[in-house]
């Protein structure tokens, strides 16, 4: 047979590890649904929220890389607008030159050329 004060003492096994729970922290089986639905629900609600946040972040972000695309699309037509300006620029430099080299021909068989 036990004692009343080891039957106590059992019962509420000091120092083991098997937590034994009050009657304070204990809920009735009716409002686990109510409390676990309601975290639920709190956790849906942050996870909208986030998943709209990230939503609209994604949509700036794909608004920038368009907008940064056709920046460069702008800045490949402006350097190909100016290397075609460079190589008309030196056609017409070679243009010249040509046209100089025969003008000075020219002058010098026709005797015009002080010179000569």
């Amino acid at each position: 047979t036990t004692t009343p004060e080891y039957s106590w003492w059992w019962g509420k096994r000091i120092n083991d590890n098997i937590p034994i729970s009050s009657q304070e922290d204990a809920r009735p089986i009716e409002k686990h649904p109510q409390v676990v639905s309601s975290e639920l629900e709190i956790i849906k609600q942050d996870f909208k929220k986030r998943s709209s946040e990230l939503r609209n972040k994604i949509e700036q972000l794909e608004e920038e890389k368009m907008r940064l695309g056709l920046d460069v699309d702008i800045h490949k037509l402006e350097a190909e607008k100016l290397r075609q300006g460079k190589n008309n620029a030196g056609e017409d430099l070679d243009s010249l030159k040509m046209d100089y080299k025969k003008l000075r021909l020219s002058i010098r068989t026709t005797g015009l050329d002080a010179r000569a």
